[in-house]
Parts: structure tokens; C-alpha cells; sequence
């Protein structure tokens, strides 16, 4: 199979124009939190130690965005970050076009689609719970981060597939992977900050300070929910499917190679958070943490599997 280099090249160019992009949304919602209107006080339903914050936050925080220059630039950090999505879509359409495949056979391809994953479930909750854009600046600037990472540590020219990958199980399992990971991306941020308001308003914060300006812990909690209960039934999918693809490759549908361990353990962290949402005593934040140490292991199962540990799964495409 020969690789068109034009749009190799032209992929390349892309991702590096999707970073600026988005680099220039982190400003815009830096901007609305700068000039933001100060939420109202949050309050703390009595005996719960801070930990579950009472209805009247939602109500307070989960509300239309702030009037005048604070709701424009959101408005601007959102449009940008709508037209960096499409620039991060462009990478993959040109990287699938120029090695005529599904683009993500490498590390590289695969983060830079969970990434984009993670942006557009941020764009739709943007969308449909207009406070929720008070996250913009953190979703973000770790989107940028992950970016430079990933083109930093992870690139890969644009080649084949490894004969291993070579199969139409490609565009079920890893396609489901790469969504259910993009989703738990945002859940994970938003459990993240959820703790960090719930500490912010224990210690009695300055009223004026950045994460005052997030959304309130209710909002945060929810969203954080909301993606998980939506990710979690992908990911499901995706450990299911590469299960039935093992036993057509390889005679056996599992065989605790590290990649499928760690999906496992992911799948049972998420399955506890979950679990633990519905569970007196462990709602608020001791299940934020669960959700926070989920995504650890989505990361790690990537990273480490991948680079560091040899097994059957490992096609970072590295040199």
C-alpha cells in the first residue's frame, strides 16, 4: 500500500493549526471566568461534611451564562473550540485518506481520536447546559496539553496497518474504544473539579478567585455522571467485541494479556463509580475519586501497555 504524502503532510499541518486553535479557546474561556459574574454562595445540606451540596446550587450555577463580556467571549471560546474540532477532525479524515484506512492503527491516530472525542462531548454539553461552559478553560487546556503530547511523544508517520490489525473488527472494537475513552475524558475532568470546588468551599475560599467562578459541585457531579452512565455501556462494547476479535485471532476470547487486563480494571472502576453514585456513604466526594482514578487507568492502559509492556496488544507504531 503506497501513503499519498500531500495529505500525510497536510494532516501534520492540521494538527499542529487544531492545537493553536483550541490554544486560542483556552484564552477566550479564561476571559469569561475573568469577567464572570460571581456565583451565588454555595450551600452545604447539614451533616453531609461538604460532600453533597444541596439542590440550591444547581439551581444557582446550572443557569444561563453571565450577560455582557463575560458571555461573549464564551460564546467565542465555544465557537473556537467548535472550529478546532473540525480542524481535529480534518487530521484524521487526511491521515485515513492518505494511507487509504480506518486512522487509528497507531497510538498516535488513537489519542488524537479520544482526544477529539472528549472535545466534542464537551461542545454538546456546552450546548445543553450552557454553565457548563464554565469548564471550558480546564477541559481545554488539558486538551491542548494532551495534543502536545501526543505530538511530542506519540507521532508516527503515516504508514500500513500492522497485519495483526488488518481485519473489519478494527472499526467495531476500536472504534467503540476510542469513544467510550473520549467520553470518560470529560468525566474525569469534571469529577477533577468537582473536588476541587468541594475544597474550595470547605476551606471558605476567596469569593474572587478562579475556581469560585466554576460551576457549582452539583452541576460539576452531574455532568460527570451523566458522561460516565453514557461511556460506560461504549465501553462495555468495545471490551465485549475485542473479546469475540481475540478468539477469531488468536483462539481464545481472553487471555489476560496486559491490554485486557487493564480494560477490565478500568471497566470494574467505572462499574464502581457507578455502583457507588447510588450508594449511601459513598456519594459525592469518595465517588468523584473513584471516577478521578478511572481515568488514571484509562491512561495508563494506554501508555504503559503500549510503550513499556509487551503483549499481544502492543501497536504503538514507535520507533
Amino acid at each position: 500500500m503506497t501513503v499519498d504524502p500531500a495529505l500525510a503532510e497536510l494532516s501534520d499541518t492540521l494538527f499542529s493549526a487544531s492545537v493553536a486553535v483550541y490554544s486560542a479557546a483556552v484564552v477566550a474561556f479564561c476571559a469569561q471566568l475573568a469577567f464572570g459574574r460571581r456565583p451565588a454562595r454555595q450551600l452545604v445540606a447539614a451533616g453531609t461534611g461538604g460532600d453533597a451540596p444541596v439542590a440550591g446550587d444547581g439551581a444557582a450555577t446550572a443557569g444561563p451564562a453571565p450577560a455582557g463580556r463575560a458571555s461573549r467571549w464564551g460564546a467565542v471560546g465555544l465557537a473556537l473550540t467548535v472550529v478546532g474540532a473540525l480542524v481535529h477532525a480534518g487530521v484524521l479524515v487526511t491521515r485515513g485518506l492518505a494511507t487509504d484506512r480506518l486512522p487509528w492503527g497507531n497510538m498516535y491516530e488513537f489519542a488524537t481520536a479520544v482526544v477529539l472525542v472528549g472535545v466534542v462531548s464537551f461542545v454538546v454539553l456546552a450546548v445543553r447546559v450552557p454553565g457548563a461552559r464554565d469548564i471550558g478553560a480546564y477541559v481545554l487546556a488539558v486538551v491542548v496539553l494532551a495534543q502536545v503530547a501526543i505530538g511530542l511523544f506519540l507521532y508516527a508517520e503515516a504508514g500500513p496497518l500492522v497485519a495483526a490489525l488488518r481485519s473489519s473488527w478494527l472499526a467495531v472494537h476500536v472504534s467503540s474504544a476510542v469513544l467510550g475513552f473520549g467520553v470518560f475524558f470529560v468525566s474525569g475532568i469534571a469529577s477533577a473539579l468537582y473536588l476541587l470546588r468541594l475544597r474550595h468551599d470547605a476551606g471558605g475560599g476567596d469569593a474572587g478567585s478562579v475556581l469560585a467562578r466554576l460551576p457549582g459541585a452539583v452541576t460539576l457531579d452531574r455532568v460527570a455522571h451523566r458522561t460516565a452512565v453514557f461511556g460506560f455501556p461504549i465501553w462495555t462494547f468495545a471490551v465485549i467485541a475485542g473479546a469475540i476479535w481475540a478468539e477469531s485471532a488468536w483462539g481464545r476470547f481472553w487471555g489476560w494479556d496486559p491490554k485486557e487486563t487493564w480494560a477490565f480494571i478500568a471497566w470494574v472502576v467505572y462499574a464502581g463509580y457507578l455502583h457507588a453514585r447510588t450508594t449511601a456513604g459513598w456519594r459525592g466526594r469518595p465517588a468523584a475519586w473513584v471516577n478521578v482514578v478511572g481515568l488514571g487507568v484509562m491512561v495508563f492502559n494506554l501508555l504503559y501497555v503500549n510503550m513499556v509492556s509487551t503483549g499481544l496488544h502492543s501497536y504503538a507504531g514507535l520507533d
